[in-house]
């Protein structure tokens, strides 16, 4: 089963334009003034907490995470069940030591959560490049597979269509960003957590009927079908060509634990908190809708290879990421009433409005630091206009040349760029957040040395991967320049980062680390407890 009926088609198209219209006319309805700064960026923080959790959670589900979190589960079974728990995780141990020193310290950026101990220009150049570094590869593989997604739901191949997509689809995406500003993809994104939780569960919920409501006979069906017997409901499977399949998983595992929270477009959402305890309140929303996620997804995937069959899902896409469709599809059964193809026609425009939605926000945090942190710094004195007209142009700068290589590359195998940027987040961004917020005597050589060291090194291993070479489903199959032993960097780069940081600290001299620490201890109580309002003197 690879394609859907032409009703569907239709249904879906339709549904497809009328979305991308209404998002548009509510991203210039709310938009902010031309002049209004703290507006285009967080939205004058006056989002609820329910709300401001929905938009985090929808920051946080990208259509990267439910496709390739869907096809994992679908084509490895357990191995895919602990990836998309990480995920769950990973959430919550930002909610739990991060978020509220998060909001106290930030203002608009990361770049301002640094320079709030140590300001500077170099802090924040080396925040922006990493934001950017963070970023942009998680929209190009978002942005690639546009073409490619929209052409399985309507059933259209021709290669210039899907490149016509993805031109489109970005020009949306900017306009959005650019036009909505915070409080305008917040709306899109609670949209999009609401229709996605919501047609998932119904899916979710016809799956488990065709069991009887029996979860072990749903995980018994997808072994006997998967072509691997009982290997596929145990540890392993994805790793199985793997020198080192126990530290390789390790390793994916804590990339996406340390990595996936830490990416900048699901922290900016902090600096939007009124205050520390309405982010409390945030994400006491966000960690159960993930987690609710998570459940949906499992199900969902196990039942497309129950249904379906691995071999089946495979052969429409190698990567399983075509599972999540398959699998909804095939919980309606051989005959589609009328009532399902609308159901169905539900799941995939909340899938299009999760592409919509992940790439704006995405474009958003990037437009925001490049304009905050590296074009207004070099003025002594910029205008909140002038600033705002710059943020609305850098969302350009940044979307169209993401758009053109995206359309180069839209061929390729890009999955190595999903766990660039977990990587990224995970020992560039990790470590330096931690030690910024919480260790009194980290110097700006420190930071310095996390942020461009822990990129760098993420950057050098990741072309060594079997995912970008070595292998069947690697970015260039036919080369063979693999030397590094496991398919992501965390085990090694992460480790690195924090040993950066603290290489950076020692370096500095005592002096300067003495100096840290009574700056730290000034503004203590402001980053941990939220003792004083915070300004914008950064």
């Amino acid at each position: 089963m690879t394609g859907f009926s032409n009703s569907a088609q239709a249904m879906s198209l339709v549904a497809f334009t009328t979305v991308a219209t209404i998002i548009l006319f509510l991203c210039v309805m709310t938009g902010p003034d031309r002049d209004d700064l703290d507006e285009f960026y967080t939205g004058y923080g006056s989002l609820s907490a329910m709300r401001n959790g929905l938009a985090i959670a929808g920051d946080y589900i990208s259509a990267a995470t439910v496709l390739s979190i869907g096809g994992v589960i679908a084509i490895d079974g357990y191995d895919g069940v602990v990836l998309a728990l990480s995920t769950a995780l990973s959430l919550m141990l930002l909610m739990f030591l991060l978020a509220e020193p998060l909001r106290n310290a930030g203002l608009f950026t990361m770049g301002d959560v640094f320079a709030r101990r140590m300001p500077g220009r170099a802090v924040r150049i080396a925040a922006c490049a990493a934001t950017i570094a963070a970023l942009v590869p998680m929209m190009l593989i978002q942005l690639s597979g546009t073409g490619d997604l929209l052409a399985f739901i309507l059933g259209f191949s021709s290669d210039s269509l899907k490149t016509g997509c993805i031109i489109g689809i970005g020009a949306l995406m900017i306009s959005y960003a650019a036009i909505g500003g915070m409080k305008g993809t917040a709306l899109i994104q609670i949209l999009k957590i609401v229709m996605l939780l919501g047609s998932g569960a119904i899916v979710a919920v016809l799956i488990l009927r065709q069991f009887d409501w029996d979860l072990g006979a749903l995980f018994s069906a997808a072994a006997r079908n998967s072509g691997v017997g009982s290997t596929f409901l145990h540890s392993g499977l994805e790793f199985e060509g793997s020198s080192y399949p126990r530290l390789d998983m390790i390793s994916s595992e804590l990339t996406v634990v340390l990595g996936g929270a830490c990416l900048p477009h699901v922290t900016m959402r902090m600096y939007t908190a009124s205050s520390a305890r309405q982010i409390r309140r945030s994400m006491s929303w966000a960690v159960p809708c993930v987690a609710f996620f998570v459940l949906i997804i499992t199900v969902v995937g196990f039942g497309a290879t129950a249904l379906i069959g691995r071999a089946t899902i495979a052969g429409a896409d190698p990567t399983g990421r075509t599972a999540y469709l398959l699998g909804s599809r095939a919980a309606f059964g051989p005959e589609v009433s009328t009532a399902e193809t609308f159901l169905f026609t539900a799941v995939t425009t909340a899938l299009f409005l999760t592409l919509l939605a992940s790439v704006a926000g995405m474009i958003l945090a990037c437009a925001n630091t490049l304009a905050h942190d590296l074009f207004v710094g070099r003025a002594k004195k910029t205008t909140p206009r002038r600033e705002m007209t710059l943020a609305q142009l850098s969302a350009v700068a940044v979307g169209a040349p993401t758009i053109l290589l995206a359309t180069l590359v839209q061929h390729h195998n890009l999955q190595p760029l999903a766990l660039l940027s977990a990587s990224i987040g995970a020992s560039a961004l990790a470590p330096a957040l931690v030690y910024s917020l919480l260790w009194r005597r980290y110097t700006r050589t420190g930071l310095l040395c996390t942020l461009i060291g822990g990129t760098l090194a993420t950057l050098v291993l990741m072309t060594g991967t079997n995912l970008v070479s070595g292998s069947a489903f690697a970015a260039f199959p036919n080369a063979d320049f693999n030397w590094f032993p496991f398919t992501t960097t965390g085990l090694v780069s992460v480790p690195l980062g924090f040993a950066l940081g603290w290489v950076g600290t020692v370096a500095s001299g005592r002096q300067k680390a003495e100096e840290q620490r009574h700056q730290y201890e000034a503004v203590e109580a402001w980053i941990l407890a939220g003792a004083a309002r915070r300004g914008t003197g950064v």
